[in-house]
């Protein structure tokens, strides 16, 4: 039996590295460091668990119209991993916009960043 697949979306500093954690609990981890290459591979390969940074769109940063960094993967995902479970990293002064994104793909959960393993290892 093959282990469970993890892909790790490194957009901020605050990125927990958790390897060992996923390890040990039978994950392969994939590390992207943006959204556009993650999707690529999720067309190929649906990953059982995404772990992505949440970047607010300040008004224009998105041209008005996205929430987040995240809002085209989660639509890419509706299609190719409807089944992955996303779990979202945010500050804590964006985290009151994170609930927006699941109009567009059910969240798995949300952590606020610094995240601790405990945090994560009751997730997994």
């Amino acid at each position: 039996m093959s282990n469970l697949l993890l892909y790790s979306v490194v957009e901020t500093r605050l990125h927990p590295q958790m390897t060992a954690l996923y390890a040990q609990h039978g994950i392969d981890e994939e590390v992207f460091t943006s959204t556009r290459k993650v999707m690529s591979r999720i067309k190929k390969r649906a990953p059982d668990y995404v772990v992505a940074d949440f970047v607010y769109g300040y008004s224009n940063n998105y041209a008005g119209v996205n929430i987040s960094n995240l809002d085209v993967m989660l639509m890419a995902m509706q299609r190719y991993a409807p089944d992955s479970k996303v779990i979202v990293l945010a500050q804590k002064h964006e985290i009151q916009y994170v609930s927006k994104l699941n109009d567009i793909y059910p969240l798995y959960a949300v952590l606020q960043l610094p995240v601790v393993q405990d945090e994560m290892t009751r997730l997994l």
